[in-house]
């Protein structure tokens, strides 16, 4: 993806010269922050020394003169002689007195502001999760299939009445993996991918919450396909009416309101993707914004079985499949969060035993691993002995065994309650569809 990046910096620099030379400045003010936004991606990933010292100056230049412009725009005076000396392939040229003293578009400067501060919630590297990853819920994935693979590579699919999906609510006790199944979505889709939360949309100044609500759709729109996830909707979008909400909430849900009628448009390839743990507290005009509710539920006996698997990854154990089924069969009511720190703490047990082994023994590859007192070849020895004979990276721990998790699982609880299912399920009854 990042490949293209130089040549969308360059192309957008070719069009905002043309327009400072004609002195549509508010165009070319936007024109230069694209280049500088594609540019400064590229530096992400440049590994050239001398086309990264190419790359800065460049930007240097383009800033330049964008802040000039913004001076120009605001104050309606003449324009400063040059960008300077930096060195750029379309070097920006001084251009006549803007037209009408740029009145006209003023506030284009501040969008450009705006849209500086959203750029951050742009995820322009893939997560690397994939569908695979994603235990169970085989109903919300081939939904956000449907909404987000299939119009793209394969759009004579919907034509005519037939319009994909354009926004979803994942709904569902915490921990179930509602933030997981959007990282899935990002690293699948071959789409611009913006995750939100409400400290990105919220401003402590008068009305530019709202604005950042705009400006964040308009960047969408203008980067489509894209998709807008919103993690925690319900921190931004609670009931209206309530006695603690202030002006600047109903604002912001007003104008998201707006904003999400937009996006069902034809000619806009936008997907809104939402998650709460709160559903009734979300305001009901925004939930019926939402085509697809779908229920996120803890994880059933199978997808439990493959966390466990997910979670150990390629560590040393000698777990049996029939040892996963166990697992997953004493882990009935964990949420996907609660077996991701239980399988964190069982990779620390053989850590902890190496620490206060007492005994120790050299394998055949000339490794030593603690063992027990009888064992054959074991020598009595600590871990800090073996540090102090110079022998600290030749130390290895021991597989996880069934035992780690029985012991882990001895001390760890369940952190969804029965009363926060029945909510969930009440709220699926009534508005939902099962994932």
């Amino acid at each position: 993806m990042y490949s293209n990046f130089m040549e969308h910096g360059i192309e957008y620099a070719k069009q905002a010269v043309n327009e400072d030379d004609a002195g549509n400045y508010s165009k070319a003010f936007q024109l230069y922050m694209n280049a500088l936004e594609y540019f400064q991606a590229q530096l992400k990933y440049e590994k050239n020394p001398q086309i990264e010292k190419t790359i800065r100056q460049r930007c240097m230049g383009y800033l330049r003169r964008a802040e000039e412009i913004r001076a120009i725009l605001d104050n309606g005076g003449s324009v400063p002689a040059s960008i300077g000396d930096a060195s750029v392939t379309a070097q920006p040229k001084t251009g006549p007195k803007p037209k009408d003293g740029g009145g006209k578009d003023k506030e284009d400067p501040e969008q450009a502001k705006l849209k500086a501060g959203l750029d951050s919630v742009i995820i322009r590297e893939k997560p690397n999760v994939r569908w695979s990853d994603v235990a169970g819920l085989e109903s919300a994935k081939l939904a956000l299939q449907e909404a987000v693979i299939l119009p793209v590579k394969f759009p004579q699919f919907f034509t005519g009445k037939r319009k994909p999906w354009r926004a979803f609510l994942l709904y569902g006790p915490p921990g179930t993996g509602k933030s997981y199944l959007a990282k899935a979505v990002a690293t699948e889709a071959d789409s611009t991918f913006f995750s939100v939360s409400s400290s990105d949309l919220v401003s402590k100044w008068m009305g530019e919450s709202e604005k950042l609500v705009s400006n964040l759709f308009q960047m969408a729109r203008d980067n489509a396909p894209s998709i807008i996830f919103i993690d925690e909707i319900d921190s931004l979008c609670g009931q209206r009416g309530e006695g603690n909400e202030s002006e600047a909430s109903r604002r912001i849900k007003t104008e998201l309101l707006v904003q999400m009628q937009g996006v069902g448009s034809d000619d806009q390839k936008v997907l809104v993707l939402a998650a709460t743990n709160t559903p009734y507290a979300l305001d009901q005009a925004i939930r019926r914004r939402f085509d697809k509710r779908i229920y996120i539920p803890l994880p059933d006996l199978k997808a439990r079985q493959h966390m466990f698997k997910v979670h150990l990854g390629d560590t040393p154990h000698n777990l049996t499949e029939s040892d996963f089924e166990k697992l997953a069969q004493k882990t009935e009511g964990f949420s996907g969060s609660d077996i991701s720190v239980c399988v964190k703490d069982v990779l620390f047990e053989p850590v902890r035993k190496t620490r206060d082994a007492e005994y120790f023994m050299k394998s055949s590859n000339g490794m030593w691993v603690p063992c027990e007192p009888k064992q054959r070849g074991a020598v009595k020895t600590t871990l800090l002995e073996l540090d102090a004979q110079g022998l600290a990276s030749k130390v290895l721990p021991p597989p996880i065994t069934r035992a780690d998790f029985d012991k882990v699982l001895a001390r760890q609880k369940p952190t969804v309650s029965k009363a926060d299912l029945e909510v969930h399920e009440r709220f699926t009854k009534e508005f939902g569809e099962e994932g």
